[in-house]
């Protein structure tokens, strides 16, 4: 516990909330993964009169701080549902400036990925992506691909059916693959999220009781917190709120009996 406090020093406010919160953390029991829907951002923004755009830059302010915070904690995987297929149903003029947004974060946050020797990693249909976000995601994902302090999951152009079915088109197109004998483990590794963990903790902001298509093969045994925080005001408070919240759960994966996954 005390090599995890070094890493928040000067990062969180001795004496603060945070800290107050910080310091019933059991760092033995983190989440390996948490995944995070990211909601509320439009709503943020009507209820100051403002575009819903506004709300999209309020919005990756929180990123980047959830970002540090994640790192700093010990957590090893954040996920990240930015950008969902059913985002392009939405006026032309906001999806355009979604995909800015993020791509402006790209170029102005990059340090922060550096700096916390954080991995970028993409999962989602990449060939919708417009051109200039994609190579600023290649760029990052090339230049962090050696970090091995955390991964941060970006679900874009991502619909978790779709991720399924992709899944499939590939297991199926693997000649090498004795189909009667698949396991989920194997089948696992045809989704985009092949190699990392499950996520232990799913956290949905603005109070919406749903998973809106989200990892729907891997959140199966997931912890979920809800908050109606909307997330342009979700701050690394509400994170270690949520993660405080996860260490009373006990996780059984369908036994009788609590099952420890640390």
């Amino acid at each position: 516990m005390i090599a995890m406090l070094k890493d928040l020093e000067g990062f969180i406010e001795p004496g603060s909330k945070e800290d107050l919160l910080v310091r019933q953390v059991d760092f033995l029991r983190l989440p390996l993964h948490i995944a995070v829907i990211m909601d509320g951002n439009g709503r943020w923004a009507q209820q100051r009169g403002l575009p819903r755009i506004e709300g999209h830059k309020a919005g990756s302010k929180s990123v980047r701080e959830i970002v540090e915070t994640s790192a700093r904690l010990g957590i090893k995987v954040l996920t990240l549902y930015a950008f969902s297929k059913e985002n392009w149903k939405r006026p032309k003029q906001e999806v355009s400036l979604l995909w800015k947004t993020l791509r402006d974060y790209l170029r102005n946050e990059d340090q922060v990925l550096i700096d916390n020797r954080i991995r970028l990693r993409v999962i989602g249909q990449r060939a919708d992506i417009p051109p200039a976000v994609e190579r600023e995601l290649q760029r990052v994902e090339k230049m962090t691909r050696d970090h091995d302090r955390m991964t941060v999951a970006l679900a874009l152009n991502y619909g978790g059916r779709s991720e399924i079915l992709d899944a499939a088109r590939r297991m199926m197109k693997d000649g090498s693959l004795d189909l009667d004998a698949l396991t989920e483990k194997d089948f696992s590794n045809y989704l985009y999220t092949a190699g990392l963990p499950d996520p232990d903790l799913l956290v949905r902001t603005s109070g919406e009781l749903r998973v809106s298509n989200f990892l729907l093969w891997q959140i199966a045994y997931s912890e979920i917190w809800i908050t109606p925080v909307l997330w342009p005001d979700f701050r690394r408070e509400h994170l270690i709120q949520a993660i405080l919240e996860y260490q009373k759960r006990e996780r059984r994966f369908g036994d009788v009996h609590p099952r420890a996954r640390w």
